[in-house]
């Protein structure tokens, strides 16, 4: 037997003095308050990111282990620290293995690459062309091969503001776990506080606000990881067959190492794509040029699958925003914030998304009612009877502009 749908619930009228007066100063406060927090919101905001994406599984193990809360969300902590632990340990061995064959390989990289450019010099001296491309090449291809294995001085230059930008970004981290673990043991709390404040649902789980924002994030985290976890493997994958077919030999040599990189990149908002290709394509040129093309065109190929396909399979039902708000969500994420900025603005839309979709179905405003054309004439006032509702029948008062049964607009009735 289906069981009958919930009744509707009326919707919140917001006075026409609350338009004019509270929600212009709401905004203003709201804005003055963010740009005076400064980075205080931008941990918070990221702590309640986090917490939205744990509490799923910290709600599963109190409601099917009968964990008690707090238990509950220290072994989602717990467990998640041995999964991560976990992939690194996988992951350790391979990648510093061709860590360390890429370090080897560099001084032979960078000789290949002198041959071919005293080769070109000598073709422009052949024919007369004055360009000193052979120095400058050596020059450029020695201080690379003096960063990658042995590293310079100037990194001990600036040795100690990169210490202190670590220990400030580690102070940070370390507050946005803590933030994260208090917001996940209050988080029943948390729910009922923001119910009380926001419009009432019809009690389902589909018309909850607090359920309808921590679906919106989890969902978008889990496109955003799957879409990474293809990309990398897209980009591992057709580096081994160039490095099967003879294309790009070191691809074969290197896939894993640069598939994970590439994958990591793709959590990056713009400059990612560029970033995770920049290794593989620069190891290829230092080969040939025309390797280098190669594996260029490969990741050209890649950006347009990822663009074309796999993009709008994977956010089609996780992230429901406009492209150009997408964009535009992270240029004001990356103005406001920089890199971390950019990195949880997405998250943010989905959430002012969701409010919004919840807003507009459970609020109503009061419109500004107009003077009427007798009225404007110059003639005498109509008299108005209490009007009744064309959608349920119910009948208003006089004065009403809203139906106080469903929350319908109600027309004036007029007595002739």
């Amino acid at each position: 037997m289906v069981s009958d749908p919930r009744p509707p619930v009326p919707p919140v009228v917001v006075p026409r003095w609350v338009q004019l007066v509270m929600l212009p100063l709401g905004i203003v406060a709201l804005w003055a308050l963010a740009r005076a927090a400064g980075t205080v919101l931008l941990v918070f905001v990221a702590a309640a990111v986090l917490a939205m994406i744990l509490n799923p599984a910290v709600t599963a193990l109190q409601r099917r282990g009968r964990f008690p809360r707090p238990l509950a969300v220290v072994s989602v902590y717990l467990l998640l620290l041995l999964v991560l632990i976990g992939i690194g340990v996988a992951l350790a061995n391979p990648i510093a293995d061709q860590a360390q064959r890429f370090g080897k390989d560099v001084p032979h990289i960078v000789d290949d690459a002198n041959q071919r450019l005293d080769d070109v010099q000598k073709y422009f001296d052949k024919h007369g062309i004055h360009v000193k491309l052979k120095k400058q090449g050596e020059t450029a291809l020695q201080t690379l091969q003096d960063k990658v294995v042995g590293g310079t001085s100037s990194i001990v230059a600036f040795g100690g503001d990169l210490l202190t930008k670590l220990v400030s970004a580690g102070l940070g981290l370390i507050l946005c776990l803590v933030l994260s673990i208090y917001m996940l043991v209050y988080g029943e709390r948390i729910g009922a506080v923001v119910r009380q404040a926001m419009p009432p649902g019809d009690g389902s789980p589909e018309d909850d606000y607090p359920l309808r924002v921590q679906k919106a994030v989890a969902s978008y985290v889990r496109g955003q990881i799957l879409f990474s976890t293809a990309m990398g493997i897209g980009a591992a994958v057709g580096l081994y067959i160039f490095g099967a077919l003879g294309i790009f030999p070191d691809g074969k040599t290197y896939a894993l190492a640069f598939g994970i990189f590439f994958g990591l990149m793709e959590l990056i908002p713009f400059v990612g794509p560029f970033l995770g290709a920049l290794p593989p394509v620069l190891v290829a040129l230092f080969q040939d040029p025309l390797t280098g093309l190669w594996v260029a065109l490969l990741f050209v190929a890649l950006q347009q699958i990822e663009g074309h396909i796999v993009a709008p399979q994977i956010f089609a039902h996780s992230l429901r925003i406009n492209p150009l708000l997408v964009i535009f969500a992270l240029l004001i994420g990356a103005q406001i914030y920089g890199f971390l900025g950019a990195l949880i603005a997405l998250p943010v839309a989905a959430i002012l998304r969701e409010t919004v979709v919840y807003l507009r179905r459970h609020l109503v405003l009061e419109p500004w009612g107009t003077t009427s054309p007798l009225a404007v004439a110059g003639g005498e006032s109509p008299t108005t009877m209490a009007p009744r509702c064309a959608a349920c029948g119910a009948a208003g008062v006089e004065g009403d502009s809203f139906c106080r049964a469903c929350g319908a607009a109600l027309g004036p009735t007029i007595r002739a």
